[in-house]
């Protein structure tokens, strides 16, 4: 493998929520976009296109102060797989914030959330693959953004789902 990169990013998360709560968290457009700050133009339907809009999240200051950086930035996530309380899968462009970029003509990595129970509430376990298809040149910085980014964000949907945010 070439970049030395991974081709995949796994992070889990317990959360002290029911299955049907954190569903609605990641698959209703309003909830969406609290917790991951995306503005979603349609709702996630399996075999659709969805535009969506870089808002911030309203959960998380830190975060989303980072975000600002990259307020307004638009792109597409075409919905792969929607299976009600347990699995939601969708293609993007990773890291997709350069204007100057044809992201088009690129891959797209494939981002799933997976629900389980568990003794505490849901188990939620998020994997993004396909790192390696990507241009050696975003490879990287894809990889790690996103590895990284993952961590946040699921500690994001956590304390939204818990905090009463």
């Amino acid at each position: 493998m070439s970049n030395s990169v991974a081709d995949r990013i796994q992070k889990s998360i317990d959360i002290s929520a029911t299955r049907a709560r954190v569903w609605r968290a990641l698959i209703v457009p309003d909830e969406f976009r609290t917790w991951f700050g995306i503005a979603i133009d349609r709702p996630l339907v399996a075999g659709t296109r969805v535009r969506g809009t870089l808002v911030g999240t309203t959960v998380d200051e830190e975060v989303a102060k980072a975000q600002r950086a990259h307020a307004g930035t638009s792109f597409d996530l075409v919905v792969e797989q929607v299976e009600p309380e347990r699995r939601l899968a969708f293609r993007w462009h990773p890291g997709a914030v350069d204007p100057s970029v044809d992201y088009d003509l690129e891959p797209m990595t494939l981002v799933e959330f997976l629900l389980e129970d568990v003794r505490s509430g849901t188990r939620v376990t998020v994997i993004e693959s396909g790192f390696e298809a990507l241009p050696a040149s975003r490879r990287t910085l894809a990889f790690t953004g996103n590895e990284q980014g993952w961590e946040i964000m699921t500690g994001v949907l956590r304390r939204h789902l818990t905090d009463g945010a």
